[in-house]
């Protein structure tokens, strides 16, 4: 299981990063710019601390993974971050409109991969808690 933590801390460290490109790939100057001051510069700073927290996530998988399985408070650690991904995964699922990814190859693709990837962080997590 500790090499499945050690996975998981690469795969969300990469994860935070990619966030460095969403201003420009989403085109954010752009598509913010009809917002008040203070929604455009929240749409900011929330995106900045989503991802520090899936950084501090994977530093905490890399660094502390046989903790996270042995231990009484990283199992529940592991809970919490099990129930995180399993809700977000179900975002995935329900909370954005098809219309976003449907018929378009790339977006489908990326669908699909999140969403394994929601549905890996979520067993791996919630299968150390109930083990």
């Amino acid at each position: 299981m500790e090499i499945q933590f050690k996975i998981i801390g690469v795969l969300l460290i990469a994860l935070a990063l990619i966030h460095i490109v969403f201003p420009k790939y989403f085109k954010w100057n752009k598509e913010l710019k009809s917002l008040s001051l203070i929604n455009r510069q929240m749409m900011k700073v929330h995106a900045f601390f989503i991802a520090l927290t899936i950084f501090l996530m994977g530093l905490l998988c890399l660094t502390s993974s046989s903790e996270l399985i042995e231990t009484s408070l990283g199992k529940k650690v592991s809970l919490g971050l099990g129930i995180f991904w399993t809700f977000r995964l179900f975002i995935q699922l329900f909370g954005y409109s098809t219309d976003l990814w449907k018929r378009k190859t790339f977006e489908t693709f990326i669908h699909i991969i999140f969403s394994l990837l929601w549905a890996y962080l979520s067993i791996i997590f919630l299968k150390t808690y109930f083990n």
